[in-house]
């Protein structure tokens, strides 16, 4: 058998077999999308044409990846393209083309690039070379911060080209910072920031520090020795406390409380407390889990007193109100919420079968703006129905789950976390733009892996895929 039978033979096709029925699936929806309400002949100019070279494009880039580049060609110059990857960024940001409020291309008179789409290859590669050492622990405060800055620096630079979305799926190697033995209460603690800025948002900053203390409760009890005492004493305290707005209407204190907010008055409360008790635990032996509650729950005040001047000050007038929008805050189904309105409505209408191919009218009547890129998923729903959503959603889960499952078993520890970052980041594309378009993310401006529109992003998904077959190939042998 010759050696090029034997490199197809060992090929994981379970992934190549996903990767084509996506890239084609999705040409025939771009082909839907950007047709119009009328076909005058086959145009080359239109996104449908432009899929096609992509895609053929795209195919000759994962040929070459798999029989000419070696796999040791990536660990040897990991550092060389993340200084390139970095220097692009950089440029982008000097010298780049605005389109949609996005300064994130670079333009060569016809054609275009984005940089932001390719970092996420050149990162995992980079993170990979450097945790693959066998002294690397996350244990060590050094190499923790080492493999934090790997992702830091471009995240922060795709921030800058005003690309929230695309810096947003960098969080996805947290996965695979776990994996490698990062400590799970960083993940943890990252939700939990989010749910505590959500819900100062939705309520007040009263009411959120309520359910932190309860929490906080809930968790120190849990690792008591007397839970039911300690949760029910902790309850009876906060029930207590959330009468504090009420002491405002009585006339005899009214001029004193109302010097300040209910929330500032428990801050006063219990920080004292929090702080008494933090120092008391340092002179104690198993304490360990007050003292870490305790600190969160300072660090937890900090964030909810923040969460107004960030919303009202960091955040950009169209972010606050896509949020706004989604939270129920504001109902703005004409303007910042124009987009999801229609997907949701584009999707609902397809029904269990959908309406047909080609026979969507949101679809083709261009109801939804970046249909055929950032929206594409909505034209699934209304053609293919929730039949053909479910298969695409089981084929994401199939390669995700091929990805970290071929991942675990590799020999190498670089081709190990090569594709825990690859699985990691198709999955927060997926989940960030199929949950956008039904309305339960923000709109965030980011494509579909190997569905959705554009050369810049099908080859950065094809060059991310198919590095890690090359990889796994190895491994087998």
């Amino acid at each position: 058998m010759t050696p090029k039978a034997v490199l197809n033979k060992k090929l994981d096709w379970v992934l190549i077999g996903c990767y084509i029925f996506l890239v084609l699936f999705g040409w025939m929806n771009i082909f839907s999308s950007s047709l119009g309400d009328a076909f005058a002949g086959f145009d080359w100019q239109a996104k449908y044409g432009m899929q096609i070279i992509w895609i053929t494009s795209a195919v000759i880039i994962a040929l070459f990846i798999i029989y000419v580049i070696p796999a040791r060609f990536y660990s040897v110059f990991a550092w060389w393209m993340y200084a390139f990857m970095i220097l692009s960024l950089l440029a982008v940001i000097v010298m780049g083309k605005e389109i949609n409020g996005s300064k994130s291309w670079l333009a060569f008179g016809p054609f275009q690039i984005q940089p932001a789409e390719f970092s996420k290859i050149f990162t995992a590669i980079a993170l990979a070379a450097l945790m693959e050492k066998f002294s690397f622990r996350f244990t060590n405060r050094l190499d923790a911060i080492s493999a934090f800055a790997v992702i830091a620096v471009p995240a922060v630079l795709i921030l800058a080209e005003k690309e929230a979305g695309l810096a947003l799926v960098y969080v996805g190697f947290l996965l695979a910072f776990y994996r490698e033995g990062m400590t799970p209460w960083i993940i943890l603690s990252g939700l939990l920031a989010i749910a505590l800025f959500i819900l100062t948002l939705v309520t007040s900053p009263f009411a959120t520090i309520l359910i932190f203390i309860g929490m906080i409760v809930l968790y120190v009890s849990f690792h008591s020795r007397n839970f039911i005492v300690n949760s029910a004493i902790g309850i009876i305290a906060i029930i207590i406390v959330s009468f504090l707005p009420r002491l405002g209407r009585i006339e005899a204190v009214s001029g004193v409380f109302n010097t300040f907010s209910p929330a500032l008055w428990l801050t006063i409360l219990t920080v004292p407390v929090a702080v008494f008790l933090i120092i008391r635990s340092l002179y104690r032996k198993r304490s360990d889990h007050l003292r870490g509650a305790l600190v969160a729950y300072l660090l937890g005040l900090a964030l909810i007193f923040s969460v107004d001047f960030v919303f009202d000050h960091v955040l950009q007038d169209h972010q606050r109100l896509r949020i706004e929008t989604l939270l129920g805050i504001k109902d703005d189904p004409m303007g910042a919420g124009y987009n999801v309105h229609q997907s949701k409505i584009a999707i609902g209408s397809g029904g269990i079968i959908g309406k047909g191919f080609l026979h969507g009218t949101q679809t083709r009547f261009d109801f939804v703006p970046e249909q055929s890129t950032d929206f594409i998923f909505c034209t699934v729903g209304e053609e293919w129905g929730f039949f053909g959503a479910l298969v695409v959603i089981i084929c994401y889960v199939a390669l995700i789950m091929r990805l970290y499952n071929s991942a675990e078993r590799q020999k190498s520890r670089f081709a190990r976390i090569y594709g825990y970052c690859a699985a990691s980041c198709i999955l927060m594309h997926v989940v960030i733009n199929i949950g956008m378009t039904i309305g339960l993310m923000p709109v965030i401006g980011i494509p579909l892996p190997f569905i959705s529109y554009g050369g810049s992003s099908l080859w950065a998904f094809t060059i991310l895929l198919f590095i890690f077959i090359r990889l796994d190939y190895e491994g087998r042998q």
